[in-house]
């Protein structure tokens, strides 16, 4: 479940519970849809999800995206181990508990998740449509 929250003082809240998946999108997109130009920051709180597929990291990511052309500053906050370490996965980094959350912010990290994120999705549906075609 995604709950938004826009507070007074400019920040737009999104709280993310439970899995973070291809179903989360509609929601994500919706939660940008009453900013106004008195919001400033978007803060994503990760906290309650404490699972991520790369559909979900791609609504994040597209989520981030358009928060920034609205010229909101993004902040994701409450990484859970399992989206942490799906991100560590994507983006090639070894080692179990690395510190994604915190390179996450940087826009080159971003780009490259992204691109991995969508080949490691296409691969997914490709997997899925040989099998089903079996």
């Amino acid at each position: 479940m995604i709950t938004t929250n826009v507070e007074r003082h400019g920040t737009v809240l999104v709280t993310v519970t439970g899995a973070l998946d291809e179903d989360a999108g509609a929601a994500l997109q919706r939660a940008l849809g009453d900013v106004t130009a008195s919001e400033r920051d978007l803060m994503v709180d990760l906290h309650g999800a404490m699972s991520m597929d790369a559909d979900g990291l791609l609504h994040l990511l597209a989520l981030h995206r358009r928060a920034e052309s609205l010229g909101l500053r993004v902040l994701v906050v409450g990484w859970q181990p399992q989206p942490q370490q799906l991100m560590a996965d994507v983006a090639g980094i070894r080692g179990r508990g690395s510190a994604t959350g915190e390179r996450y912010a940087v826009a080159g990290f971003r780009r490259l998740l992204e691109e991995r994120a969508q080949r490691a999705r296409d691969l997914s549906d490709f997997g899925a449509g040989w099998l089903s075609g079996v």
